[in-house]
């Protein structure tokens, strides 16, 4: 039976870096998409030899059109599309222009639909799956996420919409959206009080792990999860069970 291959996105650092890591020790071959090509080259040497690097700026129709061929051309299928490429943009409303809106949205949400459609046909010859990652954020409203949150929410309703099209075709769509996570940006931008707020409204108490996202990530796209198709799983310590934002987080 000829290995499983995975494509992640935004795979040169944090979620996508562990996920394709994960795919890795799973037995699955991987191919890693990235925009910042230096840093890709050093993901994918920590990866391993099963891992291949492809620049990619998924926001770029060109670029997804000629990517999905690259990979095509590399591994000879695709079994599992993990759009995980996105951007963090977080200010007031009133600070959101339309090109600023314009650049959260080509990536966090144009970028998921353009790699979705170029993968499909690929997907519908190995009954393969897709796994788009959201947030938290789309899952409730909170302060300066009036971009991002609403990206992320978007996500989810296309989710919902591949899965109830491409499940004749044996595709499975689903989506992981994690709550706080502990990677270097988050730990680089969170002050101690919003640490401490975090803390204090997650039931479990504490940041999640990029290794607990991935394993999530990996196990819907396996035949663990044969049976899953549409549906919205949040990996959050619970954050979503316990009410409104963080007043920390308010101006």
């Amino acid at each position: 039976m000829p290995e499983k291959v995975a494509l992640v996105t935004g795979a040169a650092r944090g979620i996508g870096l562990a996920t394709a890591k994960l795919f890795v020790e799973k037995g699955w071959l991987v191919a890693m998409l990235d925009r910042d090509g230096a840093e890709l080259a050093k993901a994918v040497s920590y990866v391993g030899q099963s891992a291949s690097a492809f620049d990619c700026d998924v926001s770029q129709p060109d670029d997804v059109a000629r990517a999905i061929p690259d990979v095509l051309a590399r591994f000879g299928r695709i079994d599992a599309l993990v759009n995980n490429a996105g951007v963090a943009d977080f200010g007031p409303i009133e600070e959101t222009d339309f090109a600023r809106w314009r650049w959260v949205m080509e990536t966090n949400l144009d970028g998921v639909f353009l790699m979705s459609q170029a993968a499909t046909l690929a997907l519908k010859e190995t009954k393969g799956a897709i796994l788009n990652i959201a947030s938290i954020s789309g899952l409730r409203a909170s302060t300066l996420r009036v971009a991002y949150g609403t990206s992320k929410a978007a996500v989810i309703q296309l989710t919902k919409q591949q899965a109830a099209e491409l499940g004749e075709h044996g595709i499975r769509a689903n989506c992981v959206c994690p709550g706080p996570v502990r990677t270097k940006l988050a730990m680089a931008v969170h002050t101690q009080d919003i640490i401490d707020a975090y803390h204090d409204a997650i039931p479990l108490n504490r940041y999640g792990t990029e290794q607990e996202i991935a394993e999530v990530i990996v196990f819907l796209c396996s035949e663990h999860a044969s049976y899953v198709t549409g549906q919205v799983i949040a990996s959050d310590g619970g954050f979503d069970s316990t009410g409104v934002g963080l007043p920390a987080l308010r101006g």
